[in-house]
């Protein structure tokens, strides 16, 4: 060999000094994998289907799936004792054969209902000894029917309102406040090691909100009751203040025990859309996976919808949207590429 080439094999087979730093990832995955953590997106299923740009940037960016609503119970019981899992089964058989693991989402909530059980309770036809049963019935049924297949659950969502009190769903005015212990008891029956999570919005800065569900965790495990999780979903907003405090708030559950997850994170500008507007909405992007990477219990970080093509803001909110980090054709926005930057902090 040339002495030129010999040198040039040297310099290229010497590792890099300590100051040196690698390049960014090329995608959303190898950012996860450097980072330690889960990233993961919201799956609309009929995208999924009938879409194969969408799929293949899905199962390619992403280590971690939530089905958006192919879970909900409307969709999978939506006549009593008529169970529906195709959607389902699509979004958890996807992400098999594509190394990803799933966030279930979700087995109690005060919406998307089926109309036969909000019809029943309304015109009294379905008491509160028969709405327990149903409650323990669906929960059961769907974490059984998933064994094994789900990472972790968001087994109780959206249970507390803005001003700090339980939210005053069916579920706690037939069942009182008992009914989020027997949720998160009836799930680890039927699946001892799935991940429990309590799951909210606006739990990033809205104090009352947080103290409250601080108070939830508490009681439970007071109670013995296993829940492994809390899940901030992340719905932001530019015309609004970052939530500056986010990362000190994800260690107070933390400090519980907890692992912390973002689990539905976007972040909507009201339209049009501006280059101004893009660099302050990667910023939010990047300073919530700061945020989470700074916290060692933090394990996750989803996207509630990767592309604009596919997102529920617009519908929504009103005159608001483009709060995906790519946009309708699948081109990433300066949110994606902010993502990439954010450095691996020591965990």
């Amino acid at each position: 060999m040339k002495p030129l080439l010999i040198a040039l094999a040297l310099i290229l087979a010497a590792p890099l000094p300590a100051h040196a730093h690698p390049s960014q990832p090329r995608d959303l995955r190898e950012l996860a994998q450097r980072h330690g953590i889960k990233i993961g997106s919201a799956v609309d299923v009929a995208a999924l289907r009938a879409e194969a740009d969408y799929r293949k940037v899905l199962n390619r960016e992403f280590n971690h799936v939530t089905a958006e609503n192919a879970m909900k119970w409307e969709s999978v019981e939506p006549q009593r004792g008529v169970y529906t899992w195709a959607d389902a089964d699509a979004v958890v058989e996807n992400a098999r054969r594509n190394r990803q693991q799933v966030r279930g989402h979700t087995l109690l909530w005060h919406n998307q209902l089926p109309a036969w059980l909000t019809s029943g309770v309304a015109d009294g036809s379905i008491g509160a000894a028969e709405l327990r049963s149903i409650l323990r019935d669906h929960i059961t049924t769907q974490v059984g029917r998933y064994k094994g297949k789900i990472r972790a659950w968001d087994v109780v969502n959206e249970v507390v309102e803005e001003d700090g009190t339980l939210r005053r769903s069916i579920w706690l005015t037939h069942l009182g406040p008992g009914y989020i212990a027997d949720a998160f008891r009836w799930a680890h029956r039927a699946d001892p090691r799935a991940k429990l999570f309590i799951n909210d919005y606006n739990l990033e800065w809205n104090q009352p909100k947080i103290e409250t569900t601080l108070s939830i965790v508490k009681d439970l495990q007071a109670e013995g009751v296993p829940i492994h999780g809390v899940g901030f979903q992340g719905h932001l907003g530019i015309q609004y203040d970052y939530p500056g405090d986010w990362a000190n708030v994800m260690r107070r559950f933390a400090d519980l025990g907890l692992e912390i997850a973002i689990t539905e994170l976007d972040v909507r500008m009201v339209l049009p859309v501006t280059p101004d507007k893009l660099a302050t909405q990667a910023d939010y992007y990047r300073r919530a996976l700061t945020d989470c990477v700074s916290v060692r219990a933090c394990e996750e970080m989803t996207l509630w919808g990767y592309t604009d093509r596919h997102s529920w803001v617009p519908g929504w909110f009103e005159g608001e949207g483009s709060a995906c980090v790519m946009d309708e054709n699948l081109a990433p926005k300066p949110a994606y590429h902010a993502l990439l930057t954010v450095p691996r902090q020591r965990r």
